[in-house]
C-alpha cells in the first residue's frame, strides 16, 4: 500500500506501452502512440498531475515530435541528466542531482499533485529506489516487435496490486498501486 497521502500527491510511472511490452518502437519511435492516445483522452490523469521528472532521452524524443498533436500540459518540467544542453529550454528545468534529490524537487513543484514521471531509464532507477507510488499504463492495441522495453532485464522483481481500469476507444488504462519494489542497488 501506498505510504503517501494524496494531499502531497503520489509519484507515478506513467507509461503507454505496445501489447508486447514495449514503450518506444525500434529508432526509439513514439508516434505509434499519437495515433491512439490524445492529451485529453484521460484528463482525470491531466487534472492530478502537477510535474513531470523526464529522462533525458524521452525529453529528446518529445522534441523531435513537437510537430505532433502531442502537447501533454502536466504541469512542471524536469529533465534529469548527465549534462544539460548547450542551449537551455525555457519550458524546462534540467536537474543533474541523484534520483531521489531529483524526485524531491520536482516533486515540491508539483504543488501537492501527482509527480508523474516519464521514460525508461528514469522510472526504473525510481522504483530501484523505492521511490514510486503507482504505475500508469496506457495499453494500446499495436504489436511493434522491437524497441524499448517496458522495464530493463536488470530492474527485478516489482509486486504491484491492481486498482484500476478504464477503457477509452481502443485504449485501455491499468493502473497499480506498487506493494513491493526492486531491490535498490545502494542496500
Amino acid at each position: 500500500m501506498s505510504s503517501v497521502s494524496t494531499s502531497t500527491g503520489k509519484v507515478v510511472v506513467n507509461r503507454a506501452m505496445s501489447l508486447d511490452g514495449f514503450i518506444a518502437g525500434s529508432g526509439d519511435a513514439m508516434d505509434w502512440i499519437f495515433e491512439h492516445v490524445t492529451a485529453d483522452a484521460f484528463p482525470e490523469v491531466m487534472a492530478a498531475t502537477g510535474a513531470m521528472l523526464i529522462g533525458r532521452r524521452t525529453y529528446e524524443v518529445g522534441k523531435r515530435m513537437a510537430d505532433q498533436d502531442s502537447a501533454y500540459d502536466g504541469g512542471a518540467q524536469f529533465v534529469l541528466t548527465h549534462q544539460p544542453p548547450d542551449e537551455p529550454d525555457p519550458a524546462v528545468t534540467f536537474l543533474t542531482c541523484d534520483i531521489e534529490e531529483a524526485v524531491a524537487t520536482a516533486r515540491s513543484a508539483a504543488g501537492g499533485k501527482n509527480l508523474e514521471i516519464l521514460g525508461a531509464d528514469v522510472a526504473a532507477q525510481c522504483l530501484q529506489r523505492g521511490l514510486v507510488d503507482e504505475i500508469l499504463v496506457y495499453v494500446l492495441p499495436v504489436l511493434l516487435g522491437d524497441g524499448v522495453r517496458f522495464t530493463p532485464p536488470s530492474l527485478g522483481r516489482v509486486d504491484l496490486e491492481p486498482f484500476s481500469n478504464t477503457q477509452s476507444g481502443a485504449v485501455t488504462m491499468l493502473r497499480f498501486r506498487v506493494r513491493k519494489q526492486a531491490r535498490s542497488s545502494s542496500s
